[in-house]
C-alpha cells in the first residue's frame, strides 16, 4: 500500500529549496527504515536536520520553511527528486516520459526497495525495474558481453562518492548478475578528504595571522569550497593554489596544497578505503586474483592515490574508468532500460561513451589552463605586495597591471571550468604575462640606465 502523500506545487517548490541540505547528508538512508532502526539512531547526531517518528515508527524529516515546520517522509522527498528528474528528461526529449529504471545501493533491503518503487509511483512513473548500483555500473561497461562471460566473470565495483564508500563483488554468468558480497562505510568520502584540508589550512591561517576562524561558519564554508576545488585540481595537477580574499577578519589567505601533502593528510582514510575492499573479499571468500574487471564509480574515485592503491591491490589489472564515474550508474540504468524495451540503438550509446571520454580529456585541459592562470595571478599579486617593486612602477602601469589582474581573477572565480574554453584561460594568461613582462622590462631598463650614469 502506498503512503498517503499528496504533492502540491507549493510543496514541490519547497522541496527543491531544501534538497541541497537533505541530499548532501544522504537522506536516502532513511527510506524504508523504522525510526528505531539502529542505523538511524547512529546518524541522528550527524544530520543538520531534525528527524521525528510518526505513529507507526516511520521517520519524518522536519524542515523550516517561511517560519513554519513541515514534516516530509523519505518517500515524499524521493518522489520529488524523481519528479524533478522526469521534468528534466521531458524538457530534453521534448516528449512525455512515463517509464523509469531506478538504481539503489546493493545493500538495500526488500522494504527499502519497495519504498523506492513507491516513490516512483507517487512521482507518476512506471518503475520497470529496480537494479543494484554496481550492476548498473557493470552494464555501463558492457562487461556482460565479454568473451568469457559464458562461464563466469567476476567484477569488483568500487564506488567512492562525496559521503559514502560502497564496494561490491559481482558474478556475471550468461547475462545474469549475482551480488557475491558488499561492504561499505556510510561516513567515508570526498567530504572527509575536504575536512582534512580545511582543518590543516585553518591551523595554517591561525599560525600565520594569530586569528582562529574555527567558530566562524561563513569563513569555514568559503575555505571548504576552495578545498573542494583544490581536491579536484589535484586529480590532474601536482599542486593547487588556494587564494581567498578577506577570508576572516578582513585578512587575505594564500596557500598552496600539493598532491603529496593532500595524500599525507588523508593517508589513514585511504587505508580505510582499502580495509573495506579487503573485508568485501573476506566476506565473499573469493581470491582477488580471480577478479576480471575493476569498475570505478563516484567522483572521489578520480583521486590518483585511490587509483594507485587499487592497482597495487589488483596487480596487472586495468581499472575501468573511461566513463565519467559520476555518470556510470545512470548510464548503466539507461542500458538496462534499452535492454527492456529496445528504446535506443546500441551504436549511439557506444558513440556517446566515446564522446564522454573526449569530454574528460577536454576537461583535464581546461583545469590545467585555469590552474596555470590562477597560479600566475597569485605570483603577480605577491610581487605587487613587495613595496620596493611597486614603488618603481608608474601610475599608468599600475592601472594596467591591476586591470589585468582583475580580469584574470574574474575569469578564475567565474567557475568557468565547465563553461569557459581552454583557449580563453590561455589567452588571459598570455595577456597577464605580457603586461607583467613589459613592466618588468621597463623597471630593468631603468635600473641598467641608472647603473650606466653612475
Amino acid at each position: 500500500m502506498l503512503p498517503k502523500i499528496r504533492l502540491q506545487p507549493t510543496q514541490l517548490t519547497l522541496s527543491l529549496e531544501i534538497f541541497t541540505m537533505l541530499l548532501s547528508t544522504d537522506a536516502k538512508r532513511l527510506i524504508g527504515r523504522k525510526y528505531s532502526d539502529p542505523v538511524i539512531e547512529n546518524d541522528l547526531k550527524l544530520w543538520p536536520f531534525k528527524v521525528v517518528a510518526d505513529a507507526e515508527d516511520k521517520p519524518k524529516i522536519v524542515v523550516n520553511y517561511k517560519g513554519q515546520e513541515k514534516e516530509l517522509t523519505p518517500e515524499e522527498i524521493s518522489s520529488m527528486i524523481l519528479t524533478k528528474m522526469k521534468d528534466i528528461a521531458v524538457a530534453f526529449l521534448e516528449s512525455p516520459v512515463t517509464d523509469a529504471v531506478v538504481t539503489v545501493p546493493a545493500y538495500f533491503s526488500h522494504s527499502q526497495r519497495k519504498a523506492t518503487k513507491d516513490a516512483g509511483t507517487i512521482a507518476g512513473l512506471n518503475v520497470m525495474r529496480i537494479i543494484n548500483e554496481p550492476t548498473a555500473a557493470a552494464l555501463a561497461y558492457g562487461l556482460q558481453k565479454k568473451p568469457n562471460c559464458v562461464e563466469k566473470r567476476n567484477v569488483f565495483v568500487f564506488d567512492l562518492g562525496g559521503g559514502t564508500l560502497d564496494v561490491s563483488l559481482l558474478t556475471i554468468k550468461g547475462g545474469t548478475y549475482q551480488v557475491k558480497a558488499t561492504a561499505g562505510d556510510t561516513h567515508l568520502g570526498g567530504e572527509d578528504f575536504d575536512n582534512r584540508m580545511v582543518s590543516y589550512l585553518a591551523k595554517e591561517f591561525k599560525k600565520k595571522h594569530k586569528e582562529d576562524m574555527n567558530g566562524n561558519s561563513k569563513a569555514l564554508r568559503r575555505l571548504r569550497n576552495e578545498c573542494e576545488k583544490a581536491k579536484r585540481i589535484l586529480s590532474y595537477n601536482n599542486e593547487a593554489t588556494i587564494d581567498i580574499d578577506a577570508l576572516f577578519q578582513g585578512i587575505d589567505f594564500h596557500s598552496t596544497m600539493t598532491r603529496a601533502r593532500f595524500e599525507k593528510l588523508n593517508d589513514d582514510l585511504f587505508e580505510k578505503c582499502m580495509d573495506t575492499v579487503k573485508r568485501c573479499f573476506d566476506d565473499a571468500r573469493v581470491d582477488k586474483n580471480h577478479v576480471h574487471d575493476i569498475v570505478l564509480v563516484g567522483g572521489s574515485s578520480r583521486i590518483p592515490k585511490v587509483q594507485k592503491l587499487l592497482q597495487s591491490f589488483f596487480p596487472g589489472k586495468e581499472l575501468c574508468k573511461s566513463i565519467n564515474p559520476d555518470e556510470a550508474v545512470a548510464y548503466g540504468a539507461a542500458v538496462q532500460a534499452y535492454m527492456i524495451n529496445n528504446g535506443q540503438e546500441v551504436a549511439k550509446m557506444i558513440e556517446e561513451a566515446e564522446m564522454l571520454k573526449d569530454e574528460d580529456e577536454k576537461y583535464k585541459e581546461r583545469v590545467k589552463a585555469k590552474n596555470a592562470l590562477d597560479e600566475c595571478v597569485y605570483k603577480v599579486k605577491k610581487a605587487i605586495k613587495d613595496g620596493n617593486f611597486f614603488s618603481k612602477v608608474s601610475a599608468m602601469d599600475k592601472q594596467r597591471i591591476m586591470a589585468a589582474i582583475r580580469e584574470a581573477r574574474e575569469m578564475v572565480n567565474n567557475d568557468g571550468v565547465e563553461q569557459g574554453e581552454t583557449y580563453q584561460y590561455k589567452k588571459c594568461l598570455m595577456e597577464l604575462q605580457s603586461v607583467t613582462n613589459e613592466i618588468m622590462g621597463k623597471i630593468n631598463s631603468d635600473y641598467e640606465e641608472g647603473d650606466n650614469e653612475d
